[in-house]
């Protein structure tokens, strides 16, 4: 699902291959898990990179991004730190609207690493158990919706994240059915990363 979110980004000339890690949980649900998923992301990663022109992260704790990065010479994001950059653009202010309680902390901290904690109006939950709501179509998006409208009237944010891959057909839905502003973080890391490959490959045109 996620890999057909990010092909349906991509300009001509481009394509995408998803990579599902071996081992681990289903879905990333606390802080224990995403460190644990970091080793699993640099190892797929760097098999990867050996055919690849840039690699997308696509968990939304952006597992072993740092650390991929200084392995390999490729440009490298991760669907956290995308959508943060993008939504901060004109000094907008952002929230996050998700489905994992235990991860909150984590997106202050990313918040503040990219030097964008000013912008960041805190985080919306859902309510009941993120794998039942994430396994109900329907029920995730409704929930979403009222996060989404909760970080815009109760928070003050200019445009809301939705936080997590797994929710990214929830949030393409969101981005067409609200006026809201709602980022979709993997179109955010498809841009990014199509971005850095271009500069790559764009010839210097010499000075006169």
């Amino acid at each position: 699902m996620m890999t057909e979110i990010a092909r349906n980004e991509l300009p001509p000339g481009f394509n995408v291959e998803g990579k599902t890690a071996r081992h681990g949980v289903a879905m990333i649900l606390n802080a224990y898990q995403l460190e644990d998923a970091a080793e699993e992301t640099i190892s797929i990663g760097l098999l990867a990179s050996a055919k690849s022109n840039g690699l997308i992260i696509s968990a939304f704790g952006d597992p072993g991004l740092q650390k991929l990065r200084a392995g390999c010479s490729l440009p490298v994001v991760g669907i956290c730190e995308a959508s943060m950059l993008e939504a901060t653009v004109g000094k907008r202010r952002f929230g996050i609207a998700t489905v994992t309680p235990e991860l909150v902390s984590s997106f202050a901290a990313k918040a503040r690493a990219l030097g964008v904690a000013n912008f960041y109006t805190g985080t919306r939950l859902t309510s009941g158990n993120p794998v039942d709501l994430t396994g109900s179509p329907e029920r995730l998006y409704e929930a979403l919706e009222k996060a989404v409208r909760e970080c815009v009237n109760l928070d003050g944010a200019d445009v809301v994240i939705i936080g997590g891959g797994p929710l990214g057909q929830a949030a393409h839905a969101l981005q067409k059915a609200l006026a809201v502003p709602v980022i979709a973080p993997i179109g955010s890391a498809v841009r990014s990363i199509v971005a850095q490959i271009e500069k790559r490959t764009t010839p210097v045109k010499p000075s006169t």
